[in-house]
């Protein structure tokens, strides 16, 4: 049985195994599960997306909120990483980088369980839908500048053909 096709406009809100997920990762580590779990559990609960036609928002937190949209014109790479623990509980991370000069990726959504459609997805979306008719260009022998740069590589050309030594 094939899953259906995933639409990202319809993912609001990271899958609940996440939850699940940030327990786990508290609970590895060891003593400091006090530490690490409230902050995991404010970002489960706090954690939105929203994909609409211009590119991609994600916000998070309560105190300190934070906001981030990207352009789809901006994107310049996406990842998918999947660590033991993600796997075991059919989880993805999808980051995505721009050329911001970081190392690091710009925003990584996480919790998702088909990150291979929502990379698909954000590749269309950053490079053009595939199957839509190119958009129509003019022909550039119609531009002036290019018919003139034409001409005066054809006349450079006639020029070192006749200052070549002739044999």
């Amino acid at each position: 049985m094939t899953d259906p096709p995933l639409d990202p406009r319809f993912i609001e809100r990271p899958d609940a195994s996440l939850r699940t997920y940030y327990i786990i990762v508290s609970l590895l580590s060891g003593p400091g599960i006090f530490l690490a779990l409230p902050p995991f559990m404010f970002r489960f609960y706090t954690l939105r997306y929203r994909f609409d036609d211009e590119g991609v928002w994600m916000s998070w937190g309560v105190i300190f909120k934070r906001e981030i949209y990207l352009t789809y014109r901006r994107i310049q790479d996406i990842h998918v990483t999947r660590n033991l623990i993600h796997r075991w509980l059919d989880l993805s991370s999808v980051a995505i980088q721009t050329a911001s000069g970081s190392a690091a990726a710009e925003m990584t959504i996480e919790g998702i369980r088909r990150p291979e459609a929502l990379r698909d997805f954000l590749y269309q979306k950053m490079r053009g839908a595939r199957g839509e008719p190119a958009p129509h260009v003019e022909d550039p022998a119609d531009d002036e500048a290019l018919v003139l740069l034409r001409q005066i590589r054809d006349d450079l050309a006639a020029l070192r053909h006749r200052q070549e030594p002739r044999q």
